[in-house]
């Protein structure tokens, strides 16, 4: 007959297993550190990054700059100990005086201490700042004024939110793109469909867009074929990024290894990790689906939805918003680039928990088939809409940069003719509802072929808004 054991037995034997193997794990953990850090020392031994042998001139002129001051002030308990050690400088010595020796000995030193610290910080500034008319200092002035840069969480999609993240570079690295995986249309809807992977444009001129990385590289991550079949359309970065997916298994993880490769600064995160679907209700009572025929939308968008209804959100995507100091929605489709963002409930309810400053930027012209006859306060009206559909009936975001009054010129009339019109802002009205409102001259001074945001102006209008509400 086997003896049953105790069940207090049982459990203070299982305590104990449980122990061990925290103490072993502990130890493990630690093993693995001390390994680490050990090779990373070793690794400044390695041959070939051409400072360690300018370190030790710097060393040795150090040393001689010191023995030169000491003969030069007779402090001989020092000097004479050398002598006995360097026979060559007792012999100097003999015969030729301190009050000459000293000097000599001295100027050497310091020689050779400025040439090898000279040429340590070119070894330095050839890894930091390559570009041979970037000084040292003010690389490393630059490094230090984006690492004081706020937490950024920019929202959207499309073409706005690149040219937002293009901008905003220039002010901090703690930028995070959350970007819609809603798209259905042109390289990126073909991908989604033959290879079943997220839509990858969107992400990709993000990721364009942050990029720091030498330009060609990031020309060849936007470069679409022109010919070649099945290539024709298809941007090199879209196939990357799907060839990405399909070998690591998920986009987040794709968009990580790509990030590495063109050293972007900050991070792009998609919205949600589903394969979501957009639909729309029109006022005429029709109900359409997917991103590209919404856009197209032959009566106006009455309300949104996707399928599968609420999607979840990213764990990166929801510490972001949380340690965020600023967050930004646009500027971007109103319909296909913004509001898919805010169909995630997670990413709703994370911005409506920040404390955070929010601000929405709004599109400098209407879309035909999207936004027609909509001003500032309709593009509102249309995202307070879709947040009382998940229920939340506060605004989250209180305050709004618009486009300045927009002055004539051909482009407008351009634009106008293919049914657009700029979008109007009535300050006015909008302060009378409760919302901080904010104009500048966003499209740029320089005359440009399309009618778009301009990258500096719009990022120092956002860095502005910022600073007011550091400062209130």
């Amino acid at each position: 007959m086997t003896s049953s054991i105790p069940p207090s037995t049982k459990r203070r034997l299982r305590q104990q297993n449980l122990a061990a193997r925290r103490v072993s794990s502990f130890r493990n953990s630690r093993q693995k550190d001390f390994i680490i850090r050990s090779r990373r020392a070793i690794r400044w031994l390695l041959p070939g990054l051409v400072v360690k042998r300018w370190m030790l001139a710097s060393g040795l002129g150090l040393l001689l700059a010191l023995l030169g001051a000491s003969i030069w002030a007779d402090l001989k308990p020092i000097y004479w100990m050398i002598e006995t050690l360097i026979w060559v400088l007792g012999l100097i010595t003999t015969f030729l005086p301190r009050s000459i020796t000293g000097p000599l000995v001295l100027m050497f030193g310091a020689g050779l201490l400025l040439w090898g610290q000279s040429r340590s910080f070119g070894s330095i500034q050839q890894a930091l700042a390559p570009d041979k008319e970037t000084v040292l200092v003010d690389a490393l002035r630059a490094k230090s004024k984006l690492n004081r840069g706020p937490n950024i969480v920019a929202i959207g999609g499309g073409t706005g939110l690149s040219t937002l993240l293009r901008g905003l570079k220039r002010y901090s690295t703690h930028i995070t793109a959350i970007v819609t995986v809603a798209d259905d249309g042109g390289s990126s809807g073909v991908l989604r469909r033959e290879l079943g992977v997220p839509p990858p444009g969107d992400i990709r001129n993000c990721i364009a867009a942050l990029s720091t990385e030498e330009p060609l590289l990031t020309r060849l991550f936007q470069y679409r074929f022109s010919g070649g079949g099945g290539l024709e359309g298809h941007s090199f970065g879209n196939l990357f990024l799907s060839a990405l997916t399909a070998i690591t298994g998920n986009l987040e993880t794709a968009i990580t290894a790509s990030s590495r490769v063109l050293a972007v600064q900050g991070q792009v995160v998609p919205a949600t990790n589903v394969d979501v679907r957009l639909w729309a209700e029109l006022e005429n009572g029709q109900r359409i689906e997917g991103e590209s025929a919404i856009g197209q939308a032959p009566s106006p968008i009455v309300r949104m939805g996707c399928l599968p209804e609420h999607p979840p959100a990213l764990p990166r995507a929801l510490d972001a918003i949380a340690n965020a100091e600023l967050i930004v929605l646009g500027p971007g489709s109103l319909y296909t680039s913004l509001l898919p963002n805010l169909l995630v409930p997670e990413i709703v309810d994370a911005i409506q928990r920040s404390g955070a400053p929010k601000l929405y930027i709004c599109n400098l012209m209407t879309q035909p088939g999207e936004t027609d006859g909509l001003d500032v306060s309709g593009h509102l009206r249309a995202i307070e809409a879709q947040l009382a559909s998940l229920g939340i009936g506060k605004r989250i975001f209180s305050a709004v940069l618009a486009q300045d009054d927009m002055a004539p010129s051909p482009l407008v009339d351009y634009y106008r003719e293919r049914g657009a019109e700029p979008v109007r802002c009535d300050g006015g009205e909008l302060m009378a509802q409760g919302y901080e409102v904010m104009q500048a001259q966003l499209q740029g001074v320089r005359q440009t072929a399309t009618l778009r945001h301009d990258p500096r102006s719009l990022a120092l209008a956002v860095m502005r808004f910022y600073r007011k509400y550091k400062r209130d």
